[in-house]
C-alpha cells in the first residue's frame, strides 16, 4: 500500500515502538499532520493486532463518516470494507471492516454492552483536546477495562492537548511528537463595530476577502441562525462563479458532504459553518478562514437542572484550530473580527464538557457499569459535586438508581436505550402505555435538531417529522423504532406530545404567567415566547429547548399540555395548601387554598379560615404595624398602661413597660386575646382589656392603684384623673379653686414623688404650673388672684387661700 507522504509519517515508527512495548500511548500532533486518516491505516500491520478490530473514536458524525471516507480512498475501497464507520442513525460496517470511525456516544453503548471489548485490540481517542463528556467518559470506561483486557492498546491523540497530564494518567505513557506541516497563514484582525450586526460584519468581510484573495473560504460563526442570516445577505452580492455552502450538525449528511467537497473546476467556495469544522476536517481550496470570534455552548446549571445554549467567545486554542484551518493544503489568511489586543484576553482553552454539562446520562451510564462514585475512575478532572449531585437526584426522581446509586430495575431499562435518562424515561413509560412508539419519535426529534421542521411546537414538528420521506427521517423513524421496541411495549397509541414529554421534563412544565408569552417554569425560572407564536396563548407547556440567561430564557421548543394529563401525571407532586395572609385592602385576614405542582400555581381559591390561632397572630401583627395606640384604648385602659409604664421606668421589675414603643416589639400579648377574629374592626376595647389582664395580673394592679392612684381627691370633693403620660411626669390638671384649704402639696407612691400641678383658671384655662403648692400660696399667689379677680369677679378669690374653703362652684356655699 503506496500513500502520499504527510508530516505524520516520521513520528509513525516510534509511535509502533512504544504500542508494541506499552499498552497505552499519547500523540501529539497539530492539525493537518495526518493522525486522523494515516495512524489507523499503519496500526493494521503491528503483530498485537492479531485480526482484530481498532476502534477510532471521533467526537462528531461528520468528522466520522468524512475520515472514514479518506481512509477508504486511500485503500482504494469502498467504505464498509477495510474501513467502515458507526454513528447515531448510520452504520456502514461488514464482516470485512477492521477499522471502525465510531462517535464517542456510540462508543459508549458499545462497552456498556460488552465491557471486555470483545475482538477490539486498540481503542484510538482522535481530537481528544475537544473534551467531551463522552470522550472523558469513553477513556475512563476503556481504562477501567484494560485491567480484564492486558492486551489492549489505548492510544490518546490530540492536536493541542496538554501531553503530559495525559500521559499521567495512562500510568505515565510515552508521549510521540510530530512536529507536523502547516503552510504559513497570513493573520488580520478587524475592529468590530459595536453598533453593527454580526452578520453584517461577517458579510462585509466575507466579500472584502472573496475580493482581495484567492481560493475559498471557510467562514465560522456561532449557529445555525447566524448562518442562515449571512447566507441571505451574501446570496445577492456574490459572484455567480461562488457557492455558498451552510454547514452545521442539523444537516442532513448529504448536504454536509457538498459542503466539504472541494469546489468544482472553475467556482469557488464560501462554507459557513459552525464549530463543527474546528477540527478533523480539511476542506480542500480553502485559502481564507474567517472567524467570527463566537461559538454557541450548552451551559448547564445544576440549581435548576437546565441547559441552555449561550453565545460565548472562542478559545485562544480554538481560535488557533480555526486559523490553522487557512493553511491545511497551501499558504492562506485568516480574518480575525476583533481587536489584536483582545486575543490576549481569550480563555486559552474551551471548558472541558464535564466541568460545566449535564451529567445525567454520565451518571446512568456509570451506575449501569456498576460504579457509585465517579473517583473509582480515571478523569483528567473530576465532575463537580454540585453537577453530580444534582444528576444523581434525577435519577433517583426517575426511580433509575436506589439511595445508594445502584442501578434499579427500572434504570436497567432507562440504560437499555441510547438516550438521556429523561428520554429514556419517557420512552420506558409510553410502553406501559401502549404508546412507545410516539415517545420514541419525539425522543428522536429533541436530539436530532433539523427533523421535523423549525417550529416550535414540537406537536408540528411530530406531525411532520411522520410524513417527511427523506432519508434522514426515515432513518429516525426507524431508529425509533428500534428504541421502542427496546423499551418493550406495544405501539399503537397515539397521545398528545406534551402527555409523554411532561416525563421527561416535569421541572420544565411552564405555566403562562402575566402578558402573552410569559411563562413560569416548574422550577422557579421564567421563560418567553415571541406574542405571535401559536403556543404563546397555551396555558400550560412543556419546554424541551432554551436558549439565553436563564433570567431571560427563550424557548425554542415546547409542546402544549392539557391541565387533565398535568394532573393525572402529576397527581402525586401536586400538593394542596392553605395559606393565611392579611389584606391591608379589606383590612382583614383572608385564607385560600393553593393547589402548586412545585413553583406553579394550579389553583389559588377562597378559603374559610381555619387556623384561629395564625389568624390571630396574622391579626396582632397588623394590628402592630400600625400601631398600639391606634388601638381602640378605653380612656381608663389609656391612664393604666401609663400608670404601669411610669412605675417600669420610676422602679423597674415587676412593673410591665405598656407604652406603645414596648408593646410594638411583640404580638405575643395581644393575639391570643383575638382568637376567632379576622378583621380589625373586631378589635374592641374589651380585647384589649383581657390583655391588659394578662400583663398586669390583679394582685399587681391592687398594688398600682396604691401607689399610683387613678384620680386625685379634691378638697372640693372632685376626683380628677392623674396624667401619667405627661411629658414632665405625673401630672394633675386642677382649677386652683378646688384646692383651698390644702396645706400639703398632693403626691403619690406613698409621697415619694411630686405631682406635677397645672393650675387652671374658672375657664379651665392654665394659670400656674407647680410641684410646691403650700410655696405657691405663699409666694406668687396673691399677684395671681389678683388677677383672676378682674377676669372673674363672680368667683371667690381669698387671700389666705390655705385657710378657705375648696369649691367647685363660683362661690363656696354660704358666701
Amino acid at each position: 500500500m503506496s500513500l502520499p507522504p504527510l508530516p505524520i509519517d516520521d513520528a509513525l515508527p516510534a509511535l509502533l515502538t512504544a504500542l508494541a512495548q506499552s499498552p497505552y500511548a499519547v500523540l501529539v500532533a497539530p492539525p493537518g499532520a495526518g493522525k486522523t486518516t494515516r495512524v489507523p491505516l499503519a496500526l493494521l500491520s503491528a503483530p498485537w493486532r492479531q485480526d482484530n478490530r481498532i476502534i477510532v473514536l471521533e467526537p462528531r458524525r461528520l468528522a466520522a463518516r468524512a475520515a472514514a471516507g479518506q481512509m477508504a480512498r486511500l485503500l482504494g475501497e469502498e467504505v464498509g470494507e477495510t474501513v467502515g464507520y458507526r454513528v447515531r442513525m448510520d452504520t456502514r460496517i461488514t464482516a470485512k471492516t477492521r477499522v471502525e470511525i465510531v462517535t464517542e456516544g456510540v462508543f459508549t453503548r458499545m462497552l456498556l454492552d460488552d465491557p471486555e471489548l470483545t475482538g477490539i485490540a486498540a481503542v484510538l481517542f482522535d481530537e481528544f483536546h475537544e473534551r467531551s463528556l463522552d470522550g472523558d467518559l469513553g477513556l475512563a470506561l476503556t481504562l477501567d477495562a484494560a485491567a480484564l483486557r492486558p492486551d489492549l492498546r489505548v492510544l490518546v491523540m490530540s492536536a493541542t492537548i496538554e501531553g503530559g497530564k495525559v500521559a499521567t494518567l495512562l500510568d505515565n505513557a510515552p508521549i510521540i511528537e510530530s512536529l507536523g506541516r502547516a503552510f504559513p497563514v497570513e493573520t488580520h484582525y478587524a475592529e468590530p463595530d459595536p453598533l453593527q450586526r454580526l452578520e453584517d460584519q461577517v458579510s462585509a468581510a466575507i466579500l472584502a476577502a472573496l475580493r482581495g484573495h484567492d481560493g475559498s473560504a471557510l467562514v465560522f460563526l456561532p449557529g445555525q441562525g447566524e448562518i442562515t442570516r449571512v447566507a441571505e445577505r451574501l446570496a445577492p452580492r456574490v459572484p455567480a462563479n461562488i457557492d455558498i455552502a451552510p454547514l452545521y450538525g442539523q444537516l442532513t449528511p448529504a448536504e454536509q458532504d457538498r459542503a466539504i467537497r472541494p469546489a468544482e473546476p472553475g467556482r469557488r467556495k464560501v462554507v459557513l459553518a459552525t464549530s463543527i469544522a474546528e477540527t478533523s476536517l480539511t476542506i480542500d481550496g480553502v485559502r481564507i478562514v474567517i472567524d467570527s470570534g463566537f461559538r454557541r455552548v450548552s451551559a448547564y446549571e445544576p440549581a435548576t437542572g437546565l441547559s441552555t445554549l449561550q453565545t460565548r467567545r472562542v478559545s485562544r486554542a480554538g481560535a488557533d484550530q480555526r486559523r490553522g484551518r487557512a493553511g491545511r493544503t497551501s499558504p492562506g489568511v485568516a480574518i480575525r473580527l476583533w481587536n489584536e489586543g483582545q486575543t490576549a484576553a481569550l480563555e486559552p482553552f474551551d471548558t472541558p464538557e464535564i466541568l460545566a454539562a449535564d451529567l445525567a446520562g454520565f451518571a446512568l451510564d456509570l451506575a449501569a457499569w456498576g460504579i457509585t462514585t465517579p473517583s473509582a475512575l480515571r478523569f483528567l478532572d473530576a465532575p463537580p459535586a454540585p453537577a453530580w449531585a444534582e444528576a444523581t437526584a434525577l435519577l433517583q426522581r426517575l426511580d433509575a438508581i436506589d439511595s445508594t446509586g445502584h442501578l434499579t430495575a427500572d434504570g436497567k431499562a432507562l440504560a437499555r436505550l441510547p438516550l438521556h435518562p429523561r428520554l429514556a424515561h419517557m420512552v420506558v413509560a409510553a410502553a406501559l402505555e401502549d404508546d412507545a412508539q410516539t415517545a420514541a419519535e419525539l425522543a428522536v426529534l429533541i436530539g436530532e435538531r433539523g427533523l421535523g421542521g423549525d417550529s416550535t411546537d414540537l406537536s408540528h414538528r411530530l406531525d411532520r417529522f411522520r410524513t417527511d420521506r427523506s432519508k434522514r427521517a426515515s432513518d429516525a423513524r426507524a431508529m425509533a423504532q428500534r428504541w421502542a421496541k427496546l423499551a418493550g411495549g406495544k405501539s399503537g397509541g397515539n397521545l398528545p406530545a406534551g402527555h409523554h414529554l411532561a416525563r421527561a421534563f416535569p421541572d420544565r412544565i411552564a405555566q403562562a404567567a402575566g402578558p402573552r408569552g410569559k411563562f413560569r417554569l416548574a422550577n422557579g425560572r421564567q421563560a418567553s415566547l415571541e406574542q405571535t407564536d401559536a403556543l404563546a396563548s397555551a396555558p400550560f407547556l412543556v419546554v424541551t429547548d432554551l436558549t439565553g440567561a436563564a433570567a431571560n430564557s427563550r424557548i425554542r421548543a415546547a409542546a402544549p399540555l392539557s391541565r387533565d394529563d398535568l394532573e393525572t401525571l402529576f397527581a402525586q407532586h401536586i400538593t394542596t395548601e392553605t395559606t393565611l395572609a392579611f389584606d391591608e385592602a379589606s383590612s382583614a385576614v383572608r385564607a385560600r387554598r393553593i393547589k402548586h405542582l412545585d413553583a406553579l400555581r394550579l389553583a389559588d381559591d377562597p378559603a374559610p379560615v381555619e387556623d384561629l390561632e395564625a389568624a390571630a397572630r396574622l391579626l396582632a401583627e397588623a394590628a402592630i404595624r400600625r400601631g398600639p395606640d391606634a388601638l381602640p384604648w378605653s380612656k381608663d385602659q389609656r391612664a393604666l398602661r401609663a400608670r404601669a409604664s411610669f412605675l417600669h421606668h420610676s422602679i423597674g421589675a415587676p412593673w410591665p413597660d405598656l407604652s406603645a414603643d414596648a408593646l410594638a416589639t411583640s404580638t405575643d400579648w395581644l393575639a391570643p386575646h383575638l382568637l376567632g377574629e379576622t378583621r380589625l374592626a373586631a378589635i374592641t376595647a374589651e380585647h384589649l382589656g383581657a390583655a391588659l389582664d394578662s400583663l398586669l395580673p390583679w394582685s399587681e394592679r391592687q398594688q398600682i392603684d396604691t401607689l399610683l392612684p387613678s384620680h386625685f381627691a379634691a378638697p372640693s370633693g372632685s376626683h380628677l384623673p392623674i396624667d401619667y403620660a405627661a411629658e414632665n411626669g405625673p401630672a394633675l390638671e386642677v382649677r386652683v379653686q378646688e384646692l383651698f384649704g390644702l396645706d400639703r402639696h398632693p403626691s403619690i407612691a406613698n409621697g415619694k414623688i411630686p405631682l406635677l400641678l397645672i393650675l387652671l383658671s374658672p375657664a379651665h384655662r392654665p394659670i400656674q404650673t407647680t410641684r410646691d403648692l403650700p410655696g405657691f400660696w405663699r409666694g406668687s399667689w396673691k399677684d395671681v388672684a389678683k388677677d383672676l379677680k378682674g377676669r372673674y369677679p363672680r368667683h371667690f378669690w381669698p387671700e389666705d387661700p390655705i385657710n378657705a374653703a375648696a369649691t367647685a362652684r363660683a362661690k363656696p356655699r354660704g358666701t
